[in-house]
């Protein structure tokens, strides 16, 4: 059996399946000071948020429809430190670029330090053949504002390799493939 580890570091470097790629995990940022983790793990690796955010706003007090969404129900915000409002939620972007082999599907969970202060982060699977920066939904499920850490650790991938799909997600021009930005709902 090949350690999880080991086979993210040789998939990495062979398929540049993510950019950049930490082939260790980073606790401290330059300075010295302790930062969420991220970069390689045991079982998986760790995912940064970038420093752009859509915060949601009630502002227009309508019904969120993933069929017929507003894009001005989103403030976009850059910042390195993001608040998202109690009760609330906001879209972001991983650092990390990634490109998924044919044989490789991906869950990506939110780490349990923003879990254990009621943060949760929610991202679909990285279907087989799927490339581009991954689209980040940021929930604060607490009464209270809730500060995220652009830069730093927001998730965790996990890697499961298996036989090469018959039909990938490229094969189907998936409606989310090649995302450079934060991307909203389609239908």
């Amino acid at each position: 059996m090949v350690k999880p580890d080991r086979w993210i570091c040789k998939t990495a470097e062979k398929s540049k399946i993510i950019e950049p790629f930490v082939d260790h995990l980073v606790r401290y940022n330059e300075a010295g000071n302790k930062i969420v983790s991220y970069g390689l793990s045991s079982y998986g690796y760790d995912i940064r948020v970038a420093d752009e955010f859509k915060v949601f706003t009630n502002v227009y007090n309508t019904v969120v429809d993933p069929k017929q969404f507003r894009d001005d129900a989103f403030v976009d915000i850059i910042t390195s430190e993001c608040i998202i409002p109690p009760n609330s939620f906001a879209l972001a972007r991983s650092v990390e670029y990634f490109r998924i082999p044919r044989n490789v599907l991906a869950f990506c969970i939110g780490k349990s330090t923003y879990a254990r202060c009621g943060i949760i982060v929610n991202v679909t699977p990285f279907e087989p053949g799927w490339e581009g920066y991954v689209t980040l939904e940021i929930s604060n499920t607490t009464p209270l504002p809730a500060k995220i850490y652009a830069n730093e650790g927001i998730a965790q991938v996990i890697f499961f390799e298996g036989d090469e799909c018959e039909t990938s997600y490229a094969d189907r021009k998936g409606k989310y493939m090649k995302q450079v930005g934060i991307v909203g709902p389609s239908v």
